[in-house]
């Protein structure tokens, strides 16, 4: 395994992130059939530390707070925790209820006590608002956040999904008040979404930040040919709306991740995880895994070096998309309570 710093900080990282979306129960929140239950889930944790990974990210709201819940209880059986790097997030609403969501000083510091009680753990390591929140003020939120770093509840704070205008906003803010300042920045960025690369990628570069990007493989688009199926690509809502099949560069790209795969006698998913480590301001992708080779394929990419031609291949398809991800609004969560205990 391959490490780094993650932002200007002192705390190491792997170069691959397990992403702990896929772990919870399907009874609860608003993910799909594709969710794995504790027991199905231990194999993907002790393969993750047994390769090296030290870095695990989940969030308050994935599988109504189930995600946390079992991210808790396995990295407690299996790691010393000051191994292990634990980050989980905050913002989409928890309940229909005011206050239970979005990022004022209330939410947040809800979310965090229901965060740590969850993961049975004193605190995190890295604590993220999940998305921007246009109804609370920056200043409130950049100094709630200072709080809970000052309290001992997060070690340092990270942020996920805004534009570069509203990043650099809150990170002069805090710079401005002396507050605690985010150290990375969890982003879209895959090669068949670029669009941080025009201002979040150069920003994160000059600042220190380092990219921790989600959807690293599209929803699992670019480890498959463009007519195979899986299970998640036939439920999972979010991937339908983030990427069109009928995206004709889209399929252009796909393809050439699998030219480049086939001529290096390696996976798809190696070749297109890869592409991230080109990327001066990416730390480490946030891979998922619902089967072994999933985990084998990510540390694979660690090994790759593209050449000058195959990136060109890669890239030249592309063509230019909309932002998306950012205001990304989740169904309603009425029926469900993420709330500690």
């Amino acid at each position: 395994m391959k490490f780094t710093k993650l932002g200007t900080s002192g705390l190491t990282v792997s170069r691959l992130c397990l992403g702990c979306m896929t772990y919870g129960d399907t009874t609860k929140g608003w993910h799909g059939d594709w969710l794995l239950s504790e027991e199905e889930s231990r194999p993907f944790f002790r393969k993750a530390l047994e390769s090296g990974i030290n870095f695990f990210d989940t969030a308050n709201v994935y599988a109504g707070g189930t995600s946390e819940e079992i991210t808790g209880r396995l990295l407690r059986e299996m790691a010393q925790r000051d191994e292990i790097v634990l980050a989980t997030k905050a913002y989409f609403p928890w309940r229909q209820a005011p206050n239970a969501g979005g990022n004022s000083r209330k939410a947040l510091m809800q979310a965090i006590d229901d965060s740590l009680v969850r993961l049975g753990t004193d605190y995190v390591d890295l604590f993220q608002i999940h998305r921007w929140d246009d109804e609370t003020p920056i200043e409130e939120t950049m100094e709630a956040l200072h709080d809970i770093v000052k309290s001992g509840k997060a070690l340092h704070i990270g942020a996920s999904s805004m534009y570069a205008w509203q990043f650099a906003k809150a990170q002069e803010l805090a710079r401005a008040n002396g507050w605690t300042r985010f150290i990375s920045m969890q982003n879209q960025l895959n090669l068949l979404y670029r669009e941080e690369e025009r201002e979040m990628l150069p920003l994160c570069e000059d600042q220190g930040v380092s990219a921790i990007p989600w959807s690293p493989l599209a929803r699992g688009r670019l480890a498959r040919a463009n007519d195979e199926e899986t299970v998640r690509s036939k439920t999972d809502g979010v991937g339908k709306a983030l990427y069109k099949d009928d995206d004709e560069a889209d399929r252009a790209i796909i393809a050439a991740v699998g030219e480049v795969a086939k001529t290096r006698g390696v996976s798809r998913a190696s070749v297109a995880l890869a592409w991230h480590f080109t990327k001066p301001a990416v730390a480490a992708p946030i891979i998922g895994a619902s089967k072994e080779h999933h985990i084998d394929a990510a540390i694979a990419a660690l090994d790759i070096d593209l050449s000058t031609e195959e990136l060109a291949a890669l890239e030249a398809p592309y063509r230019p998309k909309s932002p998306t991800g950012m205001g990304m609004a989740l169904p309603p969560m009425n029926q469900v309570s993420v709330a500690a205990g």
